[in-house]
């Protein structure tokens, strides 16, 4: 039996957590904070055996957005998601139940954020990987392996007298200002800065912020989120004035050293699209790509409507191209208010 709920039941979590191929993005907090933070509807989709027992979960997000129209996306703002069940089939119909709730609510498409193979009539994307380093025992192995030219490159920056802080809320304000000037550079809009507060918040213990300082001023900085031994940096910035000093390199060095104190066995550099700039940039460390199984039910089927598709990606980059040229005081003050409404 599949039920469809506005809200986790108590046994969600546990279930995640004893669920293999689960991400630390499908315990339900995670969903809670779309409708936190941002307002949107959050969907909790459960599977159950004739006695009760949780056999599978789907969480979903609706967003709804002036230029993109309505949309569900599992899950919405993080790189992983879909379904988790103990048995394929019981994912399947998870999908199937989440995309005759779709219809409902009247969206265009649902998006499935899954890392795994999934039967189905499904249209999928195939042009996301993430890419993962596995990593060694100790940070000394890494640095060998990782060869004489990137430490070079590291060693660039550590001549430039940076200092790195490790923490959670109490360098909200720091990450913050560099994260955000790096995204109006981008052309995209940012997150309110309560979003990262709200994840720290809930889940501190799976968090970790870094903070490079230069010259007396935060430069560069990441977001680091640990699951089963695995250190994942879904979001990671370098202000431009201080790349070429190689403060981005010194700031996944000083990941991947955290990473491995840790105890952490993976390295996960994030999504990226096949062949972009960010793509390039991660493989230089030793990461190797892994494909992403993304999955769509689209309202009208998954080859219609191209002309709109197009017309949207146009729009979208012409926005793209304003917004870099925008003050960033002004960025800073737009961009929340429209950045829940994007499909990231």
């Amino acid at each position: 039996m599949i039920s469809t709920e506005r809200a986790p039941s108590p046994d969600w979590d546990v279930f995640v957590a004893g669920t293999p191929h689960s991400s630390v993005y499908h315990l339900s907090g995670w969903t809670e904070i779309a409708g936190e933070v941002f307002g949107h509807r959050t969907i909790f989709l459960e599977a159950r055996d004739p006695a009760g027992l949780l056999r599978g979960v789907l969480p979903v997000v609706q967003q709804r957005s002036l230029l993109l129209g309505n949309f569900a996306t599992s899950v919405a703002f993080f790189n992983y998601g879909g379904a988790v069940a103990a048995e394929s089939s019981v994912a399947n119909e998870l999908m199937i139940r989440a995309a005759a709730e779709a219809r409902r609510l009247g969206c265009r498409y649902l998006e499935f954020r899954d890392t795994q193979p999934r039967s189905g009539d499904w249209a999928r994307r195939s042009d996301k990987v993430t890419l993962e380093l596995e990593l060694p025992p100790t940070f000394e192995a890494l640095s060998k392996a990782l060869g004489s030219k990137l430490r070079s490159q590291v060693k660039r920056a550590e001549r430039e007298d940076v200092v790195c802080r490790t923490g959670t809320l109490e360098l909200v304000d720091d990450f913050y200002a560099v994260f955000a000037e790096n995204m109006r550079d981008l052309g995209t809009p940012v997150y309110p800065k309560r979003f990262f507060e709200t994840i720290l918040r809930r889940y501190e213990s799976h968090c970790r912020l870094v903070v490079l300082d230069w010259g007396g001023q935060p430069s560069a900085a990441a977001f680091l989120v640990f699951w089963r031994g695995r250190a994942e940096v879904p979001w990671a910035a370098c202000r431009a004035s201080a790349k070429p000093a190689g403060l981005n390199m010194k700031l996944y060095w000083e990941l991947l050293s955290m990473s491995i104190e840790r105890g952490c066995a993976l390295f996960d550099f994030g999504r990226s699209t096949v062949e972009s700039g960010t793509y390039r940039f991660k493989r230089q460390w030793g990461a190797k790509p892994v494909s992403l199984h993304w999955y769509r039910w689209e309202r009208h089927g998954a080859t219609a409507g191209p002309p709109a598709g197009e017309d949207r990606g146009r729009a979208m980059r012409l926005a793209s191209a304003i917004w870099q040229r925008m003050p960033l005081k002004i960025a800073n003050m737009l961009g929340p208010m429209v950045s829940g409404a994007l499909p990231w």
